[in-house]
């Protein structure tokens, strides 16, 4: 989670990095896309939320994604977005 003194601009940096370098190459690949399309109209919200999946397990995250298990009910509204987003790229 973001901290009261990091500024908007940081945060975003902050969050595109982590996306970019995560334990898996799929989950890079997904993620850094996905930062790089939305991160910038995010409302402060949202970002929040981003930044708690960004700190999730991988293997987790990618079963989400790909719809291999269902994601927990307080993500489900982004998995789905990530998800509809990477298929629109395949």
């Amino acid at each position: 989670m973001s901290d009261s003194t990091e500024t908007r601009e940081h945060r975003l940096k902050r969050m595109k990095m982590r996306s970019m370098r995560r334990g898996i190459k799929e989950m890079d690949i997904i993620l850094v896309r996905y930062a790089d399309d939305t991160l910038e109209s995010m409302t402060e919200a949202e970002l929040d939320l981003y930044d708690a999946l960004l700190h999730e397990n991988d293997q987790d995250l990618y079963q989400w994604v790909t719809g291999q298990q269902p994601a927990p009910d307080r993500l489900k509204r982004l998995i789905s977005a990530i998800s509809v987003a990477i298929s629109g790229e395949r």
